[in-house]
């Protein structure tokens, strides 16, 4: 029997004894760690039926002012974390738009998500921003909403040159997800839609060519958030494919005998859009790369393919119990999340329930919107935060190895704070760079009528920041200070998150439904060190070398990076790994665990506050930020855009 094999079995058994003290009359310490959310409305039922999976209905939490918290509950001083610049960088030029202001049906709701990739290999990150569409476009009355890649001009602003790279879609818009396919070496763009999805190939030149018909990757109805990824080790970025809700533009759903159930129709006894629940879902994808340009789709072969049809909205490959290979996480709207084990023979265990992903601490599924997976707890092993609809808490889940999960989120303090917004696109970012993974949320809600009634939540929504303070095991919530980025209130859906200045900082970018994109820059007062580094594979690993981990130790705390595709809310971050020193002036060890080549690699740095482009096989090798390194050292180059104050 492998250790593997074993450590699960272990696993189960301590849950059953766990379940066992749990009907022994002594609670106490159970009663400490239950939840305890706000006041259950006396207005609504407590658990009324609906689209969205909820926790039930509770009483409004207002501030001081009689507002949402949702759209308040704003502080005069403190820290400024961060600053939105949207507009003086140039983003506000550009719109999103997504069917009618009315929100009648679910296709128009959910939003779009967001890139960040180096297209043009200048060393500085751009920003692809995926657009909806309209039924007048949908039928061909009216041009339809184009997307948007802003090139970084390299002095705080960005140019959107979506028309001369051939990037602009047209098609009704979902979701993105960054990958080098065919390495050769520039980062791909896989768009999803309703409709065919795009496959955007990087010509080296600044311009894209789609070959997702040539590549077989176009599908056919909804797709959302997607994801590269090499899970059969051959050295080559295979793609998987979230469906979501099986739709008819021709008949969309209503209540009804012929349509979804009346309940799933409504939101706290008021009529809205239907679904998801109710509704036929989607099946998820897998297209194992050919290496040849075409891809095949492995998704039942490799157990993968979602025969239940759940609601698919997020994914990403990445090796959850560090046995080398990536496996696979879904989080599913409305219904049971997946986490599929690799068995490292092109197929998958799909081990959700018995990981304890599947579901929330209570045995109870959730609407997970956005996904977030990183080290917070500097453990060694990823955890998992899933975002989810308001009259509910986003949940967090501790990894407590070999591929077990534990949902912490009530003992991190930070289930409370959430019941009234719906979660979107989040990630684990150092802000401060003191070493310790954050947790950043973008938050707004999917119907309008939310502002017609007093029920403590909002259509826009303010974003949430959660402070790791005390090693992952509790977090704090950031203070929405009045004027600053988390004081916006917008209505969120997808979210990139990454470094656009090269200082060392993680930035925000939000895709906000029928609204400008919102450029949230970190700011964050604090004068901690920090190092970046970007990877390159060598043979038998993807040239972006997603799927990568990277162990680094500074001044005796060890941390973990992770390459990863797709993730947030249909969104893919910032490729380069991140890391924050806090006072630390020397990296002491930087260990490459290598993806599919299972060749690990030890690697020096000489510096800090920069980054460092290491390639298998070869360690630090020369590359654009050297000079990006030099120039800001010496204060030649204006990276900063003025500021607001």
């Amino acid at each position: 029997m492998s250790n593997q094999i074993a450590d699960k079995r272990r696993w189960h058994w301590a849950c059953a004894a766990a379940l066992v003290l749990l009907l022994q009359p002594a609670f106490s310490q159970v009663r400490q760690q239950t939840i305890e959310p706000p006041a259950p409305s006396a207005d609504v039922p407590a658990v009324p039926q609906s689209g969205s999976a909820t926790g039930g209905v509770f009483a409004p939490v207002l501030d001081a002012e009689k507002r949402p918290i949702t759209e308040g509950d704003f502080v005069k001083t403190g820290p400024k974390i961060y600053e939105d610049i949207s507009a003086k960088a140039g983003l506000t030029s550009w719109h999103h738009t997504m069917g009618t202001p009315q929100k009648k049906y679910i296709i128009e709701e959910i939003g779009s998500g967001v890139c960040l990739l180096d297209y043009d290999h200048d060393g500085w990150l751009d920003i692809y921003l995926v657009n909806g569409s309209t039924y007048d476009a949908q039928d061909g009355k009216a041009e339809p909403p184009h997307a948007a890649l802003f090139h970084n001009n390299h002095d705080g602003t960005f140019t959107n040159v979506a028309n001369i790279a051939g990037v602009t879609n047209g098609r009704w818009g979902f979701g993105c997800a960054v990958g080098d396919y065919d390495n050769d070496g520039w980062p791909d763009l896989y768009v999803t839609n309703f409709g065919k999805n795009r496959l955007y190939h990087n010509n080296h030149n600044g311009t894209f060519t789609d070959f997702a018909a040539k590549a077989g990757v176009t599908l056919g109805n909804w797709s959302t958030g997607a994801s590269f990824g090499d899970y059969d080790g051959d050295g080559r970025l295979d793609l998987f494919v979230p469906g979501y809700v099986h739709y008819d533009m021709a008949h969309p759903p209503s209540a009804g005998p012929a349509g979804a159930g009346m309940g799933f129709c409504e939101f706290r006894g008021i009529g809205v859009s239907c679904g998801p629940r109710g509704l036929e879902g989607e099946p998820d994808h897998l297209f194992h790369n050919n290496g040849d340009g075409t891809f095949t789709d492995v998704s039942v072969k490799a157990g993968v393919s979602d025969p239940n049809h759940y609601y698919g909205f997020s994914s990403t490959f990445v090796d959850v119990n560090n046995d080398g290979k990536v496996d696979l996480l879904v989080a599913n709207d409305s219904s049971s999340n997946y986490l599929y084990i690799n068995k490292g023979n092109g197929t998958f265990e799909n081990d959700s329930f018995d990981s304890g992903f599947a579901l929330n601490r209570s045995g109870r599924e959730t609407a997970s919107m956005g996904l977030a997976v990183g080290d917070y707890k500097n453990s060694g092993q990823v955890g998992i935060y899933t975002t989810t609809f308001s009259d509910d808490y986003n949940t967090l889940f501790q990894n407590m190895g070999a591929g077990n999960f534990s949902e912490t989120t009530s003992r991190a303090g930070i289930d409370q704070i959430t019941y009234p917004f719906l979660g979107w696109g989040t990630e684990f970012i150092d802000y401060d760079n003191d070493g310790w993974k954050d947790i950043f949320v973008a938050n707004g809600h999917v119907f309008p009528q939310v502002n017609q009634h007093q029920w403590g939540t909002s259509y826009a929504e303010r974003p949430l920041l959660f402070h790791n303070i005390d090693q992952g095991k509790k977090f704090e919530v950031v203070p929405a200070v009045e004027g600053t980025g988390l004081a916006e209130v917008i209505p969120s859906r997808g979210a990139a998150f990454g470094d656009l200045f090269n200082d060392g900082k993680i930035d925000v970018v939000i895709n906000a439904i029928d609204h400008t994109p919102v450029l949230l820059r970190d700011v964050s007062p604090d004068h901690n060190h920090w190092v970046g580094i970007q990877l390159i594979g060598g043979p038998g690993t993807p040239r972006d070398a997603v799927g990568s981990t990277v162990y680094l130790t500074a001044d005796g705390m060890r941390q973990r990076g992770d390459v990863m595709s797709g993730g947030s809310y249909e969104s893919s971050n910032d490729q380069r790994l991140h890391f924050g020193l806090g006072k630390a002036t020397s990296v002491d060890s930087v260990e490459i665990h290598w993806a599919s080549s299972g060749k690990v690699e030890r690697v020096r740095l000489t510096g800090i506050d920069r980054y460092y482009v290491i390639e298998q096989g070869k360690g630090v090798v020369p590359s654009v930020y050297d000079g990006i390194a030099a120039q800001m050292a010496s204060g030649k180059k204006d990276t900063h855009p003025p500021s607001g104050n």
